[in-house]
């Protein structure tokens, strides 16, 4: 009990070291549209995301894109929509797009393997997306590989359920030596766990990670929103929870930090669905609280936050 009591006071006192706002619905007059979606890359002009069946059977990475300063329609990305393509990241230059995929290595084959991770690029911001590339080796492997985050130097964090991990899932990260990937890392028992860890975003200058760990003591249910800071010798600080004012006793999973605007994206399975059972609602009143964006569903959300002071 005393434990729990020091640990409960030390996570009020984190978060309340942080500057954040309330955590509220990412663009609801859009997204509201669609049962289920998650994971986002954002640029000025462009939105990626992936959406989905309710469950899973389908996924598609969708975009949408400012013209003439309001938003389009969602319509399918040109490298998607025939394979199980989720998780869109865009490189800090905004020319690549990484993203995860079950799609047949071989263009000429049927046959679907486990989850790679996947690449379009584009001359220029404007011009189209090229053929998506698969990574390969050592990056990819014959085990899965998921939610690709590039930093400035190309460096790549990813997921993978390989043999070397301490648990279940992990985080992994490969550096670029200007020609190819070198021998994949695991990021070790700082950040990860004999649990789950996966879906890491990382700073373009690699010291703010970001990231879900899952059903940890320190956590509020299911999945949470972690945080780590690497340390001037190079080492991460051990991860933190970022509490329950961004957490919540569902899934919270795939962030995103911009650190420009110092704003969080990321998805929740959160709901806040409620009705006085005291007496009997009228059908309305049950369409309403069904019907919100914060219902249960996948949906993407944003807070302000100030992560790298």
């Amino acid at each position: 009990m005393r434990t729990a009591l020091l640990l409960s006071l030390f996570i009020l006192l984190f978060i309340k070291q942080q500057s954040f706002s309330q955590v509220i619905p990412f663009h609801p007059e859009i997204l509201s549209d669609y049962i289920s979606v998650r994971d986002l890359a954002i640029n000025e002009n462009e939105i990626y995301f992936s959406m989905q069946s309710l469950m899973n059977e389908l996924s598609a990475i969708v975009v949408i894109k400012k013209e003439k300063g309001k938003w389009s329609k969602a319509k399918v990305a040109s490298f998607s929509g025939q394979h199980m393509d989720l998780e869109p990241s865009l490189s800090p230059d905004q020319l690549r797009l990484y993203f995860a995929s079950n799609r047949p290595i071989n263009a000429d084959s049927t046959t679907v393997k486990d989850f790679d991770i996947w690449y379009v690029e584009r001359k220029e911001i404007n011009s189209p997306w090229s053929e998506a590339k698969n990574l390969g080796p050592p990056v990819n492997s014959d085990y899965n590989e998921f939610y690709p985050s590039l930093s400035s130097s190309a460096t790549i964090y990813f997921t993978s359920d390989r043999s070397i991990t301490l648990g279940a899932d992990d985080l992994f990260m490969s550096n670029w030596d200007g020609t190819n990937y070198q021998e994949v890392t695991n990021l070790g028992e700082a950040i990860n766990s004999a649990g789950y860890e996966f879906n890491a975003y990382i700073s373009p200058d690699e010291k703010l990670i970001i990231y879900t760990a899952y059903n940890r003591p320190d956590g509020f249910g299911s999945g949470d929103l972690f945080y780590a800071i690497k340390n001037d010798d190079g080492k991460w600080s051990q991860a933190k929870n970022l509490g329950p004012e961004i957490n919540s006793d569902k899934m919270d999973y795939c962030p995103y930090y911009d650190s420009e605007s110092s704003i969080l994206y990321f998805t929740s399975r959160r709901s806040s669905v409620v009705l006085d059972g005291s007496k009997k609602h009228s059908i309305e009143a049950f369409e309403k609280e069904i019907n919100k964006y914060e219902n249960g569903l996948s949906r993407i959300y944003q807070v302000n936050i100030n992560l790298e002071e």
